[in-house]
C-alpha cells in the first residue's frame, strides 16, 4: 500500500479544538508512515497592543510554547510515530500555517482545528481555519470537536 501523505503539518493552540486535530494527525501520520510536523504560530498582534514592550513578557509566552510543543511531541512518539518535530513561530498565523510552514517543509496534508479564537475575534479578522482552507495549496483536514460534530449529527 502506498502511502497517501508523506508530510503531515498539524497546528496547535492549546484548544479542543487543535487537541482532537493533533490526535487525528497523529493516527494518519501512523497509519502513513509520514512525517508528522507539530506546529505553534505565536501570533506578533498580540504584543501590538502592550504599551510597554515586555520582552520578559515574550520570552515567558515561548518557554510556555516550548513545554506544549515538546507534550505534543512526546504524545506523537507514544502513540508510534517515528519522525515529529515541532517548531515554534512568531507572525501572522495564517500566513505561516497556510503558507510559509508548508512550502519550507513540503508539507502535503494539513490538519487543523475548526475554531480557535473566539467568535468576536473570527468577525473582526477573519477565522485562520477559513483562511488556510481557502488559500493553502494541499490538502486540509478541518476537525471539529466531538460536541460540535454530535450535536450538529443530532
Amino acid at each position: 500500500m502506498l502511502s497517501q501523505y508523506k508530510n503531515i503539518q498539524v497546528s496547535v493552540d492549546g484548544s479542543k479544538e487543535a487537541d482532537l486535530a493533533f490526535s487525528k494527525a497523529v493516527a494518519i501520520a501512523k497509519r502513513n508512515h509520514a512525517t508528522l510536523e507539530i506546529l505553534h504560530v505565536i501570533d506578533t498582534r498580540s504584543f501590538q497592543n502592550v504599551s510597554s514592550f515586555d520582552s520578559a513578557m515574550v520570552e515567558q509566552v515561548s518557554k510556555d510554547a516550548e513545554k506544549r510543543m515538546k507534550d505534543y511531541q512526546a504524545r506523537a512518539n507514544k502513540a508510534g510515530v517515528t519522525d515529529s518535530h515541532y517548531s515554534i513561530e512568531f507572525g501572522s498565523p495564517k500566513a505561516i500555517i497556510g503558507h510559509d510552514f508548508p512550502k519550507k517543509h513540503n508539507i502535503d496534508l494539513i490538519v487543523v482545528g475548526a475554531t480557535g479564537l473566539n467568535a468576536v475575534e473570527r468577525l473582526l479578522i477573519g477565522s485562520v481555519t477559513e483562511y488556510v482552507t481557502r488559500t493553502a495549496k494541499c490538502d486540509v483536514l478541518v476537525c471539529r470537536a466531538k460536541e460540535i460534530a454530535n450535536a450538529l449529527e443530532g
